[in-house]
């Protein structure tokens, strides 16, 4: 599975956005790009930055179950990337020594104040499964 782990961190690097869906409190399931930090080794936990003004962090307080998916290019000879499904439980966290932590420059063009943005929140979407499709090769994990 470790090996499956670093395999998908390795292609996740080349995807630049992540979709994150969230439950609203009518129920519906919304989606939104959220950057994907490439910088950084996947090892089941993704990071995102937001305000404590956006929905997502409401959706969030009520229900921390979260969908994460990713779509990679198209390979040689016009063949699909890869495509990876995450399901996670996200936590919502406010403190200042972990926004240093997970800051990276690209952040300050949404965040021009960096980590002391006021209202900044840190979300940890924690993976509890992953499923993956790449070519023939396809499989679900469960962390």
């Amino acid at each position: 599975m470790k090996l499956i782990l670093k395999e998908l961190s390795k292609k996740m690097r080349a995807i630049d956005f992540t979709m994150l869906t969230t439950r609203t409190a009518g129920g519906a399931l919304t989606s939104r790009p959220m950057s994907n930090n490439g910088e950084v080794d996947y090892d089941g936990d993704s990071w995102f930055f937001t305000t404590e003004d956006a929905g997502m962090v409401g959706d969030i307080m009520a229900d921390p179950i979260v969908g994460l998916t990713l779509t990679g290019e198209r390979g040689l000879l016009g063949k699909p990337g890869i495509f990876i499904a995450i399901e996670a439980r996200a936590e919502l966290i406010r403190d200042k020594t972990l926004f240093a932590e997970h800051w990276t420059r690209g952040l300050d063009r949404w965040f021009p104040q960096g980590i002391e943005t006021p209202g900044l929140v840190l979300i940890q979407a924690h993976a509890s499964r992953i499923a993956y499709w790449d070519g023939e090769d396809e499989g679900d994990l469960a962390l």
